[in-house]
């Protein structure tokens, strides 16, 4: 899609006190073309996800310039939700007016160094002091867009949890296309790899934190005997080479596995009640897989099968509406996911439903829920107006 797009009203507009635009990353001048179709502000807080295809650094750093915000937040994606669902070479904004929203937002820089305390530490206080700011804006969430390349999603949800209480936590991992290269946050102009950003929510629009997949156990089952953890590779499946035995239990040879393999034979581990995807990235040159989230040795991993995708996402976004229909979802949604719609000729009808549903967001490199990073689903938010709207 070129140029603009802009329509207030397809997402609540002032009742929800949301406004959404995009705009092509060939735009001559995309940063005045999002102030354009975001409309006069101030807004409380302005969230940018950003084709790899653009000037991040540069893109950022303008718009923290120019747009009338208290805050503007930013990430590169592996590509965008937009008007017309699946998209690629777009910008995709989200604007929250004063009206209904308060927010805190921070930087986490270098990912590899934190402390744990001292992050619990510093979410309390912001939270405090949003809660202070704002005390009858009841509902509250927090979203996480974190470097997707950091392979410390893991490591900092489980820190934010300890400190959000029953605040809901969902967020997704910055992508670079399909490249894996680097990917980029950005909070009020200021980009960096290795780092994340926390924005904390506070509004008068009620909301529903949720996750998705499409995804069903079978009863076939692996175990990994030997794997490195830090790095999210697994050497061996079942005492064998890793992306050997992997390849023999879904009928494919070595040589055969990709991307498209992967998102079509996902992997999951049972954690509680419920399975969560531990998805596979990609084969390195040692014949081991790489994975996408937090993987050991002795986990256990149950192959599972995929629902039509288009079906069960309209299934599942519908029930978002079941009392009444959000006026717009945030979304964070897999790579493998996009990856799984193109490999079965339903991007277009999976794009549907997410226009119609009036999703907008990013397709990431793995996704948050509360102390989790999970792949292979969609989490995010959906607003409803609020009670006393007409």
């Amino acid at each position: 899609m070129d140029g603009l797009t802009s329509d207030p009203s397809a997402v609540g507009g002032e009742a929800t006190g949301l406004r959404s635009a995009q705009v092509s990353v060939h735009e001559a001048d995309p940063v005045g073309a999002i102030a354009a179709g975001l409309g006069p502000g101030p807004f409380e807080l302005v969230l940018l996800f950003v084709s790899a295809q653009c000037d991040f650094a540069a893109l950022s750093a303008e718009a923290s310039d120019r747009l009338d915000a208290r805050h503007v937040t930013a990430c590169t994606t592996a590509g965008e939700i937009g008007a017309a669902g699946y998209e690629d070479g777009q910008i995709v904004a989200l604007g929250l007016l004063p009206s209904h929203f308060r927010a805190a937002c921070y930087l986490v820089d270098g990912l590899d160094r934190i402390d744990p305390q001292s992050e619990i530490d510093r979410l309390i206080r912001h939270r405090v002091e949003l809660a202070d700011e704002a005390p009858a804006l009841a509902s509250e969430f927090a979203f996480l867009a974190i470097d997707g390349l950091s392979l410390r999603e893991d490591e900092l949800t489980a820190v934010l949890s300890a400190g959000l209480g029953g605040v809901p936590l969902f967020g997704g991992s910055a992508g670079d296309g399909e490249t894996f290269q680097r990917t980029l946050l950005a909070l009020d102009g200021v980009a960096r790899d290795n780092a994340a950003v926390v924005s904390l929510v506070r509004s008068t629009c009620p909301i529903r934190v949720f996750s998705l997949n499409h995804l069903t156990p079978t009863a076939t089952k692996m175990v990994v005997t030997e794997a490195d953890p830090a790095r999210r590779i697994v050497r061996q499946i079942n005492a064998e080479p890793a992306a050997q035995e992997y390849a023999r239990i879904v009928g494919k040879v070595p040589d055969q596995l990709d991307q498209f393999t992967f998102a079509a034979h996902p992997v999951v581990v049972q954690l509680g009640q419920r399975h969560h995807v531990r998805a596979i990235q990609r084969v390195n040159e040692a014949g081991e897989l790489v994975f996408f989230s937090a993987i050991d040795e002795g986990m256990v991993l149950t192959l599972a099968t995929t629902e039509d995708m288009a079906s069960h996402l309209e299934t599942e976004l519908s029930g978002l509406s079941r009392d009444r229909a959000p006026s717009m979802i945030l979304g964070c949604d897999c790579i493998l996911r996009r990856l799984e719609a193109g490999q079965n000729q339903q991007t277009r009808a999976v794009s549907e439903v997410l226009r119609r549903h009036n999703v907008r967001g990013f397709s990431t490199y793995g996704e948050q829920l509360g102390a989790l990073h999970v792949n292979h689903t969609m989490t995010g938010v959906a607003f409803y107006p609020p009670d006393d709207a007409e």
